[in-house]
């Protein structure tokens, strides 16, 4: 089969390499929101750049199925900061027909994240949970460490991480957590790294998991650990320049971005987004892409993969009735 090319000669059918992703997230990290509209270093409003990235979100009609924002969510861990984080993102999303998946870092505090975020009672203990994306398995792991900025996960949580893995999920398990297992380039960063990385090498490997999300580091990185990708997301509020030397920090305000993440059926495409885009050159729009497309006779193969639910149990309604919203009096702060 041909088609007829604009410059009047026949062009061949040709089929894409690869068919439309089965899942796209978007990951975001490192907000430090703080209560009152506060300012990092005195002039960084990160409130006002997350925002911008909901605004320019919902402006370029992107869809994805969730948001994934991987820990230090509030700098002080103050409940009224959660409180703003909720009132900027969860209506956002549901605007972009998105679920939200909150993951602690070193910077949250466990009870106040649990009250606020989830409406639960507030607990000390490490905040992990299993969450399902249309038969993606996303799993959040608490590698926090209350009072300290280096991260680490307990033998406990270890044993439940391997024991979630044991059943593959129909299209494959993302970890996210706040502290990357990677080598940290900057020396200092040496002090606040995820210890005992082995342990977690031990759980990961071999399983379906396809991909781990991860922030903490306030640039954008990548690698891998125990054979899978490792995806870093720079952070929304402030960054670090790496143009310093390796054995001191220096943050800025400026470089912040955030991550498109698209799923294959064998891949895991991770693409980094600044949030102050430069000055734009033409426009090629969606309808113009796509009559081009069939003007050159391409077409998109179909995935093997179709997104499916999960089937609710008695054990799913049960685990639901367990953690159901418990209303709480206001906490002063």
């Amino acid at each position: 089969m041909t088609t007829r090319g604009g410059s009047g000669h026949a062009e061949p059918v040709r089929t894409a390499e690869h068919a439309r992703p089965d899942h796209f997230l978007l990951h975001l990290s490192d907000t430090h929101l703080l209560s009152d509209q506060g300012k990092l270093y005195g002039s960084v409003s990160p409130d006002v750049t997350l925002k911008r990235i909901f605004t320019d979100l919902e402006a370029a009609g992107t869809r994805p199925e969730a948001i994934v924002l991987t820990g230090d969510l509030a700098d002080l861990g103050q409940a009224s900061a959660y409180r703003e984080l909720k009132r900027i993102v969860e209506p956002a999303a549901r605007r972009l027909g998105a679920q939200v998946i909150w993951c602690m870092g070193n910077h949250d505090d466990r009870a106040t994240f649990r009250q606020v975020l989830f409406g639960q009672a507030g607990s000390a203990k490490p905040v992990d949970r299993v969450y399902d994306v249309h038969g993606l398995r996303v799993i959040t792991l608490d590698t926090s460490v209350p009072g300290f900025h280096w991260g680490s996960l307990s033998g406990r949580q270890l044993d439940w991480l391997a024991e979630e893995l044991a059943e593959p999920a129909p299209h494959g398990t993302i970890l996210a957590l706040h502290h990357p297992p990677l080598p940290c380039i900057q020396d200092l960063a040496v002090l606040v790294e995820l210890r005992e990385q082995h342990e977690l090498r031990e759980v990961v490997e071999g399983s379906d998991v396809r991909a781990i999300l991860a922030g903490h580091l306030h640039f954008s990185t990548s690698g891998t650990f125990a054979g899978v990708p490792v995806s870093v997301a720079s952070a929304t509020c402030y960054t670090q320049d790496l143009t310093t030397e390796a054995r001191g920090t220096r943050p800025q305000d400026g470089a912040q971005s955030y991550n498109l993440v698209h799923v294959y059926e064998d891949m895991v495409l991770h693409s980094v987004v600044p949030v102050a885009a430069g000055r734009t050159l033409s426009v090629t729009s969606a309808a113009d892409s796509a009559a081009a497309l069939a003007e050159h006779g391409v077409v998109f193969p179909e995935s093997s993969t179709v997104p499916t639910k999960r089937r609710r149990d008695a054990v799913d309604r049960e685990l639901e009735a367990m953690t159901s919203p418990i209303t709480l009096p206001p906490r002063s702060e």
